[in-house]
């Protein structure tokens, strides 16, 4: 048997759970498939403290697992699946997880954006540790310290610029010998007098116990490796968001994130909404995702109220 509903709501983190409350203290009663792993890149941060409302910081899961209850508390009903197929074609929209397929009226997708990593030893084990990809959740508290940054597009000179406020010394490592980021940029990361860049270099490996101490760092000129000391190491080498169950069914820019209409959280097809990293490249705050989500779930319950009154349509724009 399909079950249809008013509200589902893809994915979790701030956005799926801001998502999620606003539409169940709308009593729409929504559904939330959640992922496996919920609560989105937060999960990965250790402190947060730039989150409103918590002076004294919060647990990155901490936090996920207060916005999940408080979703659960109006009667948001979540659950541990990921969504591995849908069909926007028409309305209600279908929506399979696992054995079990759902029908639903409004769609809002908040199933993020996956920050890119290198993929070498050491790396997992000390995420979180003094590996992290997002400077502006993690700098704090690397204040006084030696850090390292991966990559060579514009993030990754906005990363090493930002990162100088706190840290006494900043190591670019770049695979080639020379940036791929914008001119501006690049000459504002190398007047910095606290930022060093060491070129035609990959990272090899990551060290530390319980806390990253070092990289290995390898020439892939002449194949050298080294040992560099540093406190943190800072991954800019991109996100991909995670997207590809809509592809060809909602319009996407050229790196994948969906488009929206704004000011609204509506997308390129009438009745599904967006909220937070998987479709904004520029923020990707835990707050601006969460005033996303917000937004997502009020234009969906306006979206269903001008149906209810317009005898029976079955698709109303939302202007």
């Amino acid at each position: 048997m399909t079950e249809t509903r008013d509200v589902v709501v893809l994915g979790s983190g701030p956005a799926g759970f801001t998502a999620a409350l606003y539409a169940a203290r709308a009593n729409l009663r929504p559904l939330v498939l959640k992922g496996l792993e919920s609560g989105g890149q937060l999960m990965l941060t250790t402190d947060v403290e730039n989150y409103p409302g918590f002076p004294d910081g919060i647990m990155g899961p901490e936090l996920m697992e207060a916005m999940e209850k408080q979703a659960a508390r109006f009667d948001a009903e979540i659950v541990a699946q990921s969504a591995t197929r849908v069909d926007l074609s028409e309305r209600p929209f279908g929506i399979w997880a696992g054995d079990h397929e759902w029908r639903a009226r409004t769609l809002i997708i908040s199933t993020g954006a996956s920050a890119k990593w290198l993929g070498v030893p050491g790396e997992e084990r000390l995420r979180g540790r003094g590996v992290s990809a997002c400077a502006t959740c993690d700098g704090f508290f690397f204040r006084a310290r030696e850090l390292v940054v991966v990559g060579g597009g514009d993030t990754a000179m906005e990363e090493a610029s930002f990162l100088t406020k706190f840290a006494s010394k900043v190591t670019i490592v770049h695979r080639r010998d020379e940036f791929r980021a914008s001119k501006i940029m690049q000459e504002r990361a190398l007047a910095n007098p606290k930022i060093d860049v060491v070129w035609n270099t990959v990272v090899d490996e990551i060290t530390g116990n319980g806390a990253v101490n070092g990289v290995k760092l390898r020439n892939v000129n002449d194949g050298t490796v080294n040992d560099f000391a540093t406190d943190g190491v800072f991954m800019a080498i991109g996100h991909t968001p995670n997207t590809s169950l809509f592809e060809g069914q909602l319009e996407l820019t050229d790196g994948g994130y969906i488009v929206v209409q704004e000011p609204t959280a509506a997308t390129s097809v009438p009745g599904v909404f967006a909220a937070g990293d998987v479709t904004d490249r520029h923020y990707r705050q835990a707050v601006t995702a969460a005033g996303q989500g917000c937004k997502a779930a009020m234009d969906a319950e306006r979206l269903l109220q001008m149906e209810a009154h317009s005898d029976g349509a079955t698709t109303v724009p939302l202007g």
